[in-house]
């Protein structure tokens, strides 16, 4: 192997390959014809002396020593770009800036539109857009929030959470942070407090029980909704809180999103514990309150990964988030 007498640039092109597992994909991503990248391909198999990427299907599958590429490949490439971006400090109002944030559901249902607003009420020019995207694959033409004021095309695409692909999300550059509560950062990651949540008892509006607040006994006797992102789960902090005093509440339904709770509840006579944030987003349908027994709430973090802790752009990126004061 030869390495000085081939393009810099195959490793790049290595990289996407590797990661999107489909020659006319990443051409795309690249900004290169499909002839162009087989062709580059081609060479990368001469390089290695290894196919690389075999064909199973529609798809391709890396080799085993592809697979073993991965992580040194990642970290040579985000070295690479930390030592061009510490030459070059990051300037907002130089061109379009794209914003890939991975999100839990909870942040996409209370916090997504304040992030929004908070964008818009900045903003000197157009009415902000926002599209969530459902998985983490980015869609390339997702239009979301441009904020003219603090560059000219500021564009914020919300990522759903996936346990399984959010560090791997982070690690190759697909996703630039990620807001969630500390259970769910992945191992490893940098994280910086973006704000405290507590729970809420919420019910619908014209509930039949009105609206005094709630006793224990009360809490305890109506049907609950509870929400369990393993999905099925039947106790939680709450029942937690309560076995610390002798009581049960009765579990009537369990659900795997909050998103799936504020419907459930207006078209209902359950109540629930809330994030008081999500709470707050859905009070045209549904009535507040203070619980009856104390139960510890939660923190959102901002978190990026380690290799990109110093990353001009994405030290800026944090410091605009952490202005909105979420």
């Amino acid at each position: 192997m030869d390495l000085p007498r081939h393009d810099l640039g195959l490793l790049l092109s290595l990289d996407v390959l590797l990661a999107e597992r489909s020659v006319t994909r990443a051409a795309r991503r690249l900004g290169i014809s499909q002839p162009a990248l087989s062709a580059q391909l081609a060479r990368l198999r001469d390089l290695f002396d290894d196919p690389l990427l075999v064909r199973s299907g529609r798809t391709l599958v890396p080799t085993s020593r592809a697979e073993a590429l991965r992580q040194p490949l990642n970290r040579l490439l985000d070295e690479l770009q930390s030592l061009v971006a510490a030459e070059l400090p990051f300037d907002p109002m130089a061109g379009p800036v794209t914003v890939r944030v991975i999100a839990t559901d909870y942040i996409h249902a209370a916090v997504t539109g304040r992030l929004v607003a908070a964008f818009e009420g900045r903003c000197d020019g157009p009415a902000s857009d926002i599209r969530v995207v459902p998985d983490t694959r980015v869609v390339p033409d997702t239009r979301v929030v441009p904020d003219t004021r603090v560059v000219p095309d500021t564009r914020v695409i919300m990522m759903a959470h996936d346990p399984q692909r959010s560090r791997q999300d982070l690690e190759e550059g697909r996703a630039d942070l990620m807001i969630a509560s500390e259970p769910l950062l992945p191992q490893g990651a940098i994280r910086s407090r973006l704000f405290d949540e507590r729970f809420v008892v919420v019910q619908r509006r014209g509930h039949p029980r009105g609206t005094g607040p709630f006793d224990l006994d009360e809490f305890c006797r109506l049907p609950h909704v509870l929400v369990s992102p393993v999905g099925g789960a039947l106790r939680g902090v709450t029942d937690e809180a309560l076995a610390a005093l002798g009581r049960t509440r009765r579990i009537a339904a369990s659900v795997s999103s909050f998103l799936q709770l504020p419907p459930l509840l207006a078209r209902s006579d359950l109540i629930a514990m809330a994030p008081e944030r999500l709470a707050m987003a859905c009070t045209r349908d549904l009535d507040i309150f203070e619980p009856p027994v104390t139960v510890p709430g939660f923190t959102i973090h901002l978190a990026w990964h380690p290799r990109r802790d110093r990353d001009p752009r994405i030290c800026w990126l944090r410091r605009e988030i952490q202005a909105l004061h979420l």
